[in-house]
């Protein structure tokens, strides 16, 4: 479907993650694939198709990982199927079926927030509970309504002179 050259699908995003990539580079580039590079109903529906594995590790690298690198990387996965279903639901495509899977979705004591500041400011926390879209919230994933801003659909902003 891609020919020669290589999609950034969600599930090459989310195996550069487990690998140790930055989180926002692997799903920045996901996202301008989305946007940009793959626009049509069909190319978006095959860059969503392939379900991302959490456990993705030899035995032996799954035992190395700490117990937070561990959650991070559910955090992630969950983050990953949230985004599948609001970009695919954006875009009026079928949501694919493994994104309902119970491995993505994190208990309440397992929450995600995107944002550092979360960590130390209630309020920052409570602006993106509120702000998440359902996709994000059901999988107690926090992040800004603005999370996958269309760049390439977006009004310029022009400086004044």
């Amino acid at each position: 479907m891609f020919a020669l050259d290589v999609p950034q699908t969600i599930a090459e995003a989310f195996r550069q993650i487990h690998n140790g990539e930055d989180p926002w580079q692997a799903i920045g580039n996901f996202s301008h694939d989305w946007y940009g590079n793959y626009p049509t109903p069909e190319q978006r529906c095959a860059l969503v198709a392939e379900p991302i594995k959490i456990g993705l590790s030899e035995p032996e690298h799954e035992a190395s990982q700490s117990p937070e690198q561990q959650m991070q990387l559910r955090q992630w996965a969950a983050f990953c199927a949230a985004s599948v279903e609001y970009l695919c639901k954006q875009a009026r495509l079928e949501v694919p079926a493994w994104v309902q899977n119970a491995d993505y979705i994190l208990s309440e004591d397992q929450s995600f927030y995107t944002s550092p500041a979360a960590a130390t400011k209630p309020k920052v926390r409570e602006r993106l509970r509120q702000q998440a879209p359902e996709a994000f919230r059901r999988r107690n994933v926090f992040c800004s309504n603005r999370v996958y801003a269309n760049k390439y659909t977006a009004t310029p902003i022009h400086k004044i002179a």
